[in-house]
């Protein structure tokens, strides 16, 4: 049953990785996108998407609370045995590559700074209305 669980949980953090790089790359694309005339980041499927995915990590951060897929992972490692978290699932992985620990504020700071660039985008790049169906 370990086994399960384990897999679970980095089934969950494959997911929450992918959702983490929507967010990021999203936004270079859409700017990169912006530039060059690329059509594909005026859809407005992807722009609403993109917009609330950044929302809700945004008001997770100011709420003080964990994102719930890291709080899944958590639980399903804790069944598999498996040492989880303490922190959120994108200071955990910048402590690892920097070295670095930030106070909560700072994630809260830096996610509503990112939140605003992507709302920024709406207007400067906007999404087409005509691509309701695509």
């Amino acid at each position: 049953m370990n086994n399960f669980y384990q897999i679970a949980a980095d089934t969950v953090l494959v997911i929450h990785t992918s959702i983490v790089l929507f967010i990021v790359i999203g936004l270079l694309l859409i700017i990169a996108g912006g530039y060059f005339s690329w059509d594909v980041v005026r859809n407005r499927w992807f722009r609403i998407l993109h917009l609330v995915a950044i929302g809700i990590v945004v008001l997770q951060a100011w709420l003080g609370r964990l994102c719930p897929l890291t709080i899944l992972e958590n639980w399903l490692r804790e069944r598999a045995g498996e040492v989880s978290y303490e922190v959120s699932f994108v200071q955990y992985w910048l402590q690892q590559l920097l070295y670095y620990d930030f106070p909560l504020w700072v994630f809260a700071v830096a996610y509503t700074l990112f939140g605003l660039a992507v709302v920024a985008t709406w207007f400067l790049i906007p999404a087409d209305k005509k691509q309701e169906s695509s």
